[in-house]
């Protein structure tokens, strides 16, 4: 029996996904026809990403799951008429590339090395020995499939990582803490802040004034998760103070980042492009390619969002 999947993420991505999609469900032992266009009717999977195709779902009576291909879903959860299980993306590969890139930064100002980069004027300088790995306190906001792997891996380096969740969570290697007073201990002498939380209601705006204040003295902040997440006006007071070091930040309220925004000019800023982690067609199809699998077998989807929680 022919499964049909509409592939609703928008007309840049179907030449990237295509192939990699097709060669996935080939490799699954799916019969598949997917289009990009398709009568609701008839559609039995959506392969979806935001400011794709649909902004209605109720047409799609048949349609068993809606399979995001990126891992945050907040844009997508409120969409009218969406009442078939939504699956989000957690694919190896981007979990990889989020990890590479979280550690390359952290090591980056456990190092010192913007004093080098900053520095090539001819003039040898006695520079600070850093503290070896163990001394610098590392808190990550988030566990996470990124957030968890992103924690163990920086124990692996022997940092001395506390991560924190809304809810309880235990990451081996990792000192866990959940709840607003939980957030306020893992928040308290951290060095460097990572921020990797969906963004709801609960998580908006949850790096506050208050909150930087809770970190160490000259500490820094990561942002690959969500824009939001972070008072944008209290990052710049605290790193304009001195209280805050510097804060490398990948994602934004508004994206692109306006060209006038502060970010931008600013010394103690890095922005980067929204690059932290992107989904690579290849891995991820594979990770829709098992979702349908499991689907038409009647197995529990992978990754499935909780419509309460919001991811």
């Amino acid at each position: 029996m022919t499964i049909r999947v509409l592939f609703a993420a928008g007309a840049k991505l179907w030449p990237e996904y295509e192939a990699p999609l097709r060669r996935a469900f080939a490799e699954a032992g799916l019969a598949v026809e997917m289009t990009p266009e398709m009568a609701a009717e008839t559609v039995d999977y959506i392969v979806f990403a935001p400011g794709g195709t649909i902004t209605d779902f109720a047409p799609y009576r048949r349609c068993k799951a809606v399979l995001n291909l990126w891992a945050g879903v907040e844009r997508i959860v409120g969409l009218p008429g969406l009442t078939q299980p939504l699956c989000r993306m957690v694919d190896p590969a981007l979990t990889e590339g989020m990890v590479e890139y979280v550690l390359g930064h952290v090591l980056r100002y456990h190092l010192g090395m913007d004093r080098f980069l900053q520095g090539q004027d001819g003039v040898w300088r006695n520079a600070m020995i850093p503290p070896i790995a163990r001394e610098r306190k590392v808190t990550m906001l988030g566990l996470g499939a990124l957030g968890a792997a992103c924690a163990q891996a920086l124990a692996g380096l022997h940092f001395p990582v506390r991560g924190w969740s809304r809810t309880a969570r235990q990451v081996p290697g990792v000192e866990c803490f959940s709840g607003t007073s939980g957030l306020t201990e893992a928040l308290t002498g951290a060095e460097i802040v990572v921020l990797l939380l969906p963004l709801t209601a609960e998580t908006d705006t949850l790096l506050s004034a208050e909150r930087i204040a809770l970190m160490a003295p000259g500490g820094y902040v990561i942002n690959p998760g969500r824009g939001a997440l972070i008072d944008d006006a209290a990052l710049l007071a605290a790193l304009d103070a001195g209280q805050l070091g510097g804060a490398t930040l990948d994602v934004f309220r508004t994206e692109p980042l306006p060209p006038a925004h502060p970010f931008w000019a600013h010394p103690k800023v890095t922005v980067t492009p929204h690059v932290a982690a992107d989904t690579r067609a290849e891995s991820a199809s594979r990770v829709i390619a098992e979702n349908i699998r499991r689907g038409e077998a009647g197995a529990p989807f992978l990754h499935l969002v909780d419509r309460a929680r919001g991811y």
